[in-house]
């Protein structure tokens, strides 16, 4: 049987951490430290939820304060899964408490909104609810962002770094949150390797901050799109996204920090050692560049001389080969990487751009990385194994073994990556169908997009889920099947279909 006080035990020390990162970003924004502007009504609202927080979390430790146990498979399985679900609530009650006293007709006052808005951040998918982003305090802007920073490479890996309790189970916790295919350690002891993550993870984003603000971005917003963007999220401070500064520096800056967030964690480690080549060595990152190569060259193409909507509400009638590389390079870049900010309304461009940048959202990024999507290795994998498979059609005798650059596929990996893609696939039909069912008036356009989007961690779509559009016009039941999609998407699929299979919740 699942030790169940075991797993409550841990939910409420993570909700204890998710307070704390609250009550930080409450403290930040106070009127003792002025980073923005103080505000009587956001500041009570949030404490509210940290004194939920805190309250919740201690009531779940004390419940299962006594068990001794490690953490099994299962065990593991069920904390990933509830670590997100629940910890959306607590990350969604500083929205609620703060639209208590506004506007019935704010998307806040509805419970489900906020929860959509907290599980897009902490999954990192960057869909919103909010038509007018700068309607709100700063300090919930703040915490959007926070909330997308924790969830970009894990809470739970920030869990396993900082919680010694967890003992020799911190490995399998591990393993289940790790994304990709394969989910090894880049050191032999799993909280070394959690630790050196997060440390290369805190290095990008001091670096990105820094930067933003040389380049002329305002602190408090350096900070939200630095939390966004190597987090690989996509939460903006303002309504018109990264197109609102009208940069060239700053989208470079966003540009080359969402490439980064991209490729696996464990390449950084290999270069700090030294290993240079193990940049041209990684088959999935030398796929990864090629997808970018090709994708950025096609869609520039497409934009040259054509028309180009700013999110910013600027319009470029004829787009020169400057404009048309910004804004093409960063929007491949953005919806590949699952980041999801925007610059220009993608939505208005022609089949062949918008076709490529819809393949790109289910490809991803790298395993190991803060992306969301598939993952280019599992792309890689599945094409080879296709293509093997039309070879056997006319060399049925040939037994040609399956390689991802100088390392064998085995066949059990083969499968699971088969298998991975497929069951995608039926989700996003399945929840295109669902979506479609709950509103009969939603276009099948939109449906899919809606679908494909949290699915996949991306944010922005097509159509009525396009860059300009948002997703709070969506029925509470429609936004909670895409919470759903959020989640499953973020842990992979597998950590939240288990719970709905009988045999997992029976003893062995």
């Amino acid at each position: 049987m699942i030790n169940l006080r075991l797993v409550l035990r841990q939910v409420g020390l993570l909700l204890l951490v998710i307070s704390a990162a609250l009550l930080a970003v409450t403290l930040a924004t106070s009127q003792w430290l002025g980073f923005g502007v103080y505000d009587l009504r956001t500041t009570r609202s949030m404490l509210q939820a940290v004194c939920v927080g805190v309250a919740g979390g201690l009531v779940l430790w004390l419940f299962g304060r006594k068990c001794r146990s490690f953490i099994g498979h299962r065990e593991a399985l069920l904390l990933v899964a509830l670590s997100w679900l629940v910890g959306a609530v607590v990350a969604a009650l500083p929205y609620f408490f703060w639209a208590g006293g506004g506007s019935n007709t704010h998307p806040f006052t509805s419970f489900v909104g906020c929860y959509f808005e907290a599980m897009s951040g902490l999954s990192t998918t960057g869909a919103t609810v909010l038509a007018e982003v700068e309607s709100l305090p700063r300090g919930l802007l703040l915490w959007r962002a926070v909330t997308q920073w924790l969830g970009g490479l894990g809470i739970v890996v920030l869990f396993v770094a900082v919680l010694p309790s967890l003992g020799v189970g911190g490995k399998k916790l591990f393993q289940v949150e790790a994304t990709g295919p394969t989910s090894q350690g880049v050191r032999p002891r799993v909280r070394e390797t959690a630790r050196l993550l997060w440390l290369i993870y805190l290095g990008f984003t001091c670096v990105e901050m820094a930067l933003l603000c040389f380049f002329g971005m305002p602190v408090f917003d350096a900070a939200c799109h630095t939390f966004s963007t190597v987090a690989s999220g996509g939460f903006s401070s303002q309504n018109a996204g990264i197109g609102g500064y009208d940069s060239v520096a700053i989208t470079g800056t966003i540009i080359l920090f969402m490439l980064l967030a991209g490729i696996n964690f464990g390449i950084y480690y290999q270069l700090l050692r030294g290993r240079w080549n193990m940049l041209w060595r990684d088959p999935e990152f030398r796929c990864y560049g090629g997808i970018l190569l090709l994708g950025s060259i096609i869609v520039v193409w497409q934009l040259y001389g054509g028309r180009i909507v700013l999110t910013s509400g600027k319009l470029i009638e004829s787009a020169g080969f400057a404009d048309a590389l910004v804004h093409g390079v960063f929007q491949v870049i953005s919806l590949h990487t699952g980041t999801g900010f925007c610059t220009a309304d993608f939505d208005q461009w022609g089949v062949v751009p918008k076709a490529l940048l819809v393949g790109l959202m289910f490809v991803g990024g790298s395993a190991g990385s803060t992306s969301g999507g598939v993952k280019v290795i599992r792309c890689l994998v599945a094409a080879k194994v296709i293509i093997a498979e039309i070879e056997r059609v006319f060399r049925p005798a040939v037994v040609r073994t399956i390689k991802a650059g100088r390392w064998a596929v085995d066949p059990e990996l083969r499968q699971a990556t088969v298998v991975y893609l497929l069951i995608i696939v039926l989700i996003a039909v399945a929840a295109t169908v669902i979506l479609m069912f709950l509103q009969p008036q939603l276009d099948i356009t939109t449906a899919a997009m809606a679908s494909i989007a949290t699915l996949n961690n991306i944010g922005p779509g097509l159509a009525g889920v396009g860059a300009m559009s948002n997703y709070g016009w969506f029925e509470p039941a429609s936004q909670l099947v895409m919470c759903v999609l959020m989640v499953m998407g973020r842990l992979e699929i597998y950590a939240i279909l288990v719970l709905f299979l009988p045999g997992f919740w029976r003893s062995e």
